[in-house]
């Protein structure tokens, strides 16, 4: 009897879910949609794989791996680069859905990634309220460059558009809110959170949004998961320049122009990086040690369950 352990990648696009796995070789072809992620589902469990991987693609996945975490599978969504780099080290360069159905199965094999818990109903909806709201704001912004560029004839019509986006994204600020103030939980995530420097409405709804893991992973681990990690880049006698790549660029976004704010406050944040500009550091450095500073601020802040004004904490 062959006792091997079997794993799972899935290949996941608008119309299908690509079923790869190994050591068997097989794939199998499943629609993007509740019927045929059920069917999915209940072919995992018959197989029953040591550990199923699928790559985050916009959205795309979030049926499947919601469905498979109530189902109880080991399920982990990774990063489609490290995929991609996987396939390029082990000589893998075609392309295909079902070829990268196979490779992330090969993936999970080698690598193993870690399996987290995936979010809750009420995190994934406030994660799709979040992400509406920027995207309204970009339309708006991008709105208000077509105003400042057109004839008398296109000027009431992109007004009238400003102002129905105005009354939308005020909504969703309402609605966003609400959904903070009914969850005991998030009340006080909410609380810590916006007792740091630079921190306001936008940086702690994008951080309760997309990084669930907050205060729940040491200091490394979760600066390496939103890309604020350096890494080297030494070979021989060359010593590079450590940098960071990868990781979540929506949390890095709300964190740069955080951190920008409290580097104007009289802060440790502003300490910090005004002590690392004077040793020398250029601009960009500096800020970001001070953003994996200020992340790593906040994440021993919801670990400890303790403000910002805490010593041990800033």
């Amino acid at each position: 009897m062959n006792n091997e352990e079997r794993f799972a990648g899935v290949d996941v696009s608008k119309a299908y879910l690509d079923l790869g796995v190994s050591p068997e070789g097989g794939v199998e072809r499943f629609s993007n949609d509740e019927a045929g992620v059920t069917a999915l589902i209940q072919r995992l469990l018959t197989l029953q794989p040591a550990l199923v991987v699928l790559e985050a693609t916009g959205g795309l996945e979030t049926l499947l791996a919601a469905s498979g975490r109530v189902a109880g599978l080991p399920l982990a969504v990774v990063n489609a680069r490290q995929v991609r780099d996987f396939a390029k080290a082990t000589g893998r360069l075609a392309k295909t859905d079902k070829l990268d159905a196979l490779v992330l199965a090969h993936f999970a094999k080698a690598v193993r990634p870690e399996v987290r818990a995936g979010r809750t109903e009420a995190e994934q909806a406030l994660v799709e309220l979040v992400a509406r709201r920027r995207q309204l704001v970009e339309m708006r912004a991008q709105e208000r460059t077509r105003l400042a560029m057109a004839g008398s004839r296109q000027k009431q019509g992109l007004k009238e558009h400003i102002a129905w986006l105005d009354e939308h994204i005020a909504r969703l600020d309402g609605d966003l809110k609400n959904r903070l103030r009914e969850s005991d939980i998030w009340k006080t995530r909410v609380d810590l959170l916006q007792s740091a420097p630079g921190v306001g409405p936008v940086t702690m709804l994008t951080l309760l949004s997309y990084l669930p893991e907050l205060g729940k992973l040491n200091r490394r681990e979760i600066a390496a998961l939103v890309g604020l990690a350096p890494f080297n880049r030494d070979s021989g006698f060359q010593r590079g320049r450590r940098r960071i790549w990868g990781g979540r660029a929506e949390v890095r976004s709300v964190l740069y122009m955080a951190t920008l704010a409290a580097t104007r406050g009289d802060n440790p944040i502003a300490t910090f990086h005004r002590r690392l500009v004077e040793k020398g550091k250029p601009a960009k450095v500096a800020l970001t040690a001070a953003m994996r500073k200020l992340l790593t601020s906040l994440n021993a802040m919801l670990k400890q369950n303790k403000p910002w004004s805490c010593p041990q904490i800033a």
